[in-house]
């Protein structure tokens, strides 16, 4: 089982630069997109069901803004739209579809960057986002979280930890949070399980010479429930192209969709 995802910053943006033509000829199973930055007047055809896929998306509100979408190659059982929390499933930040006993997630943290208010609106969906990972951690059910989640963990997740300790992203409160996914809620980083101690990114600020020179932050990931985790079996960042100012992130699984 192939798992891409990606955040888009604008799914015309990032169609116009190639990147469906790239997912196709990925062959995986599901993608998990993310800040579609459309409403779905603004969807053509191919946007709405590529060659091969059925796509599934819960649009912000506000025109322009956030928004998630998975494509997966074969109907899931159901699909979960939103948090059921009016105030966050207005930005349209969580998408669930449901595999037999697999949710796999489709999630866009909001950042705090903008502005204190946002970063305030940040840690109130973490404060209520924990409650539902616990949740669906003790259901039973096997759970991957793909997506944008505006954390770097570690220091060894973005190149300038020394300058960042104060800016939204790698607060230590937002560490901790994390830290409480994968050690109390028990929750696996499928990246880092994989890889220990690289250091490698997806995303990089479009000032400067960033990308180029490699000054990023990990902050896509594959979250998994430990039955899903330990059936990773390799995962890859794409940077050979620019669909936006995130990468790919892809992971192969051993792991049968729907198990007979």
């Amino acid at each position: 089982m192939k798992i891409i995802t990606a955040n888009l910053n604008g799914i015309r943006s990032a169609a116009s630069k190639g990147f469906f033509p790239w997912m196709l000829a990925q062959q995986a199973d599901i993608i998990c997109v993310q800040e579609l930055k459309a409403q779905a007047a603004d969807m053509t055809p191919g946007m709405l069901a590529p060659p091969g896929y059925l796509g599934y998306f819960h649009y912000a509100e506000k025109k322009g803004y956030s928004g998630v979408g998975i494509y997966c190659r074969n109907k899931p059982d159901a699909v979960v739209e939103g948090l059921g929390i009016a105030e966050f499933d207005a930005e349209g930040r969580y998408l669930e579809a449901r595999f037999g006993n697999l949710s796999i997630v489709s999630l866009y943290l909001p950042s705090g960057s903008s502005s204190e208010e946002r970063q305030a609106v940040k840690f109130k969906f973490m404060a209520a986002f924990m409650p539902h990972l616990r949740q669906l951690r003790a259901s039973g059910r096997e759970a991957l979280l793909c997506g944008d989640w505006n954390i770097a963990h570690t220091e060894k997740d973005l190149k300038n930890w020394r300058g960042n300790k104060k800016n939204s992203g790698f607060l230590p409160e937002e560490r901790a949070w994390l830290t409480e996914l994968f050690s109390e809620a028990g929750f696996a980083d499928v990246f880092r399980k994989l890889h220990p101690e690289l250091e490698a990114y997806t995303w990089w600020s479009n000032r400067g010479r960033a990308r180029e020179m490699d000054v990023g932050w990990r902050i896509d990931y594959q979250i998994a429930t430990p039955g899903i985790a330990q059936a990773a079996r390799s995962a890859a960042i794409y940077k050979d192209r620019r669909f936006s100012d995130h990468a790919p992130l892809t992971v192969d699984y051993d792991y049968a969709l729907r198990p007979e």
